[in-house]
């Protein structure tokens, strides 16, 4: 993550052993890294749950994982980018797919939430394809308004 936070891709390719695509180093995603190196240093326990390299058939698609582990009521949120030339193939169903059932394998998971923009309709019907059901909604300083989703796993 250090890194992509850098913006140098070479280095990130070789700690990682696969292609990572200008997705890992755009704007978005330095932020991403630079928010995340930031909540280790204060919660190293999350490592096991934030963002990872998704690999497709043959390519690296995007980058998926949890917001940190699960709090106080057993409540994790997903989070999952997926790299525009590989959009409308199913891979944020199989990414959100397996969230799920990673969240499922772990005791301490009860609930997993999706936060939404209202204009992200691939991202709406992806969760709608699993059951989620929007419980609220919140502004956040990042993404503005978000729709709030929630799926009971236990």
């Amino acid at each position: 993550m250090t890194a992509l936070l850098a913006g140098d891709l070479a280095t990130g390719r070789a700690l990682t052993g696969v292609e990572l695509g200008q997705l890992f180093v755009e704007d978005r995603a330095q932020w991403l890294w630079g928010y995340r190196l930031k909540q280790l240093e204060s919660t190293p326990e999350d490592a096991a749950w934030i963002a990872r390299v998704v690999i497709g058939e043959d390519a690296v698609v995007g980058y998926a994982g949890f917001h940190g582990g699960p709090d106080e009521v057993g409540m994790v949120e997903v989070g999952y980018t997926v790299d525009p030339a590989y959009q409308r193939r199913g891979y944020a169903t199989a990414i959100l797919g397996a969230l799920l059932e990673r969240a499922r394998g772990e005791d301490e998971v009860k609930v997993v939430r999706a936060s939404i923009s209202p204009d992200n309709v691939a991202s709406l019907a992806t969760v709608a394809k699993y059951g989620f059901v929007q419980v609220g909604d919140q502004w956040d300083d990042e993404d503005g308004l978000e729709l709030l989703f929630e799926l009971p796993v236990k």
